[in-house]
């Protein structure tokens, strides 16, 4: 079953790892680069210590997952492999995990994955075995700019986009890889998967964070740093104790349930102090973040970032990766690189990430983001003001 499907810039007999975790996903693309003559390779990742995920369903790289990857593989005729990556996953990914929440932060697992597993050392992996290509089932879109180089996009289908979990990819990175999913929607890719005969095609996508079986993420922090949860206080805005807790890793920016206190009003919340072991509470306008203190920051924009700041480019931002990108300001601030958001967003939490988009919708360009440091609430970001700033327009 021949098709005109292409990778962009690669001759039909290019070597291509295909990073395949079991799902639909990789595995179509697995299955569209090798039909259309592409030398595939097709490496799944082992990355955890297996235990309750084996049997949990919709577990990414479990050991169910590996048996469909390597079936798919089978299926499709292309050499699969299993690599041992858990030593590399726990440091890179499950420690900083662990620290960022005892830090009084809500960390985003999977940006750190893509950036030092998927796209850093599985990329060195696959080109030690002459792969002038990495391609995974990602929803983002990779496409050749008219001068130099490639730019990272949206992909088309809004609700299953993924850039938010990849502006910490490279140019030099973006070079060698590849999306072939990017300008598909999920049904086209089951329907792919139908027409390929694959096993995955029905299968439930993966959900929560993969070596989080039960969902449980204080759980998973006690086992890793023993003690580190450190019980505290519940105050108010004024620092009035209103209760107790057992740590501060119960608790997430903007969460309102579960704070075992009774008030008139409800409260949320509102922030998390490492330091003394304090769980922050306010009302809801409480929550309002004008200003945003970013750190780790990547551009992948066109030329550098402080080119980009004295050129006034069109910036818009996504908080969290379930919201659209919003208009707001780039500017550097006495800490580094900040965003002033045009319209105060809700419960923005230190440990997110901040990603940059040229535009508000469709398949907007990513010019890169950071992680959130701090956050400064509405009222007092407007008051701080001065500075000279970028505009988004």
């Amino acid at each position: 079953m021949q098709n005109d499907f292409d990778i962009g810039g690669c001759p039909a007999d290019t070597r291509v790892v295909v990073a395949m975790s079991g799902g639909v996903d990789s595995s179509v693309t697995a299955a569209l680069l090798a039909d259309a003559g592409y030398d595939v390779i097709g490496i799944t990742l082992q990355l955890y210590d297996h235990g309750a995920a084996t049997h949990r369903k919709g577990a990414c790289c479990a050991g169910r997952d590996i048996h469909d990857a390597r079936a798919v593989a089978e299926r499709i005729g292309i050499p699969h492999y299993v690599l041992d990556y858990e030593s590399r996953f726990k440091e890179a990914v499950i420690d900083r995990f662990a620290e960022s929440y005892v830090a009084g932060e809500t960390p985003v697992p999977c940006v750190e994955c893509n950036q030092s597993i998927k796209f850093r050392d599985l990329l060195e992996t696959a080109r030690e075995l002459g792969a002038k290509v990495l391609a995974t089932g990602h929803y983002v879109a990779s496409r050749a700019l008219p001068v130099d180089g490639r730019a990272l996009y949206r992909a088309r289908e809004t609700e299953r986009d993924q850039s938010y979990f990849l502006f910490g990819t490279t140019r030099a990175q973006l070079e060698l890889l590849r999306f072939p999913l990017g300008d598909r929607t999920k049904a086209e890719t089951r329907a792919l998967a139908r027409r390929f005969g694959l096993s995955v095609a029905d299968k439930q996508d993966s959900q929560d964070i993969c070596f989080v079986p039960t969902g449980h993420y204080a759980e998973i922090i006690e086992r890793l740093r023993p003690g580190a949860a450190g019980a505290g206080e519940i105050v108010d805005l004024d620092g009035r104790v209103l209760g107790h807790h057992d740590g501060i890793i119960h608790f997430t920016v903007g969460q309102r349930r579960g704070l075992g206190i009774a008030t008139g009003t409800p409260l949320y919340v509102v922030r998390l102090e490492a330091g003394s072991h304090r769980v922050v509470v306010g009302p809801r306008e409480a929550l309002r973040t004008g200003r945003i203190r970013l750190r780790e920051i990547n551009w992948i924009g066109d030329g550098t970032i402080e080119r980009a700041l004295e050129c006034s480019p069109e910036i818009y931002v996504k908080v969290r990766s379930t919201r659209p990108p919003q208009p707001a300001w780039l500017r550097r601030g006495s800490a580094g690189i900040e965003i002033e958001l045009i319209a105060s967003e809700d419960g923005v939490s230190p440990g997110q990430a901040c990603v940059f988009y040229d535009a508000p919708e469709g398949q907007a360009r990513v010019l890169g983001g950071g992680i959130i440091a701090s956050t400064i609430a509405a009222e007092n970001s407007k008051r701080s003001a001065g500075a000279p700033m970028v505009a988004a327009r």
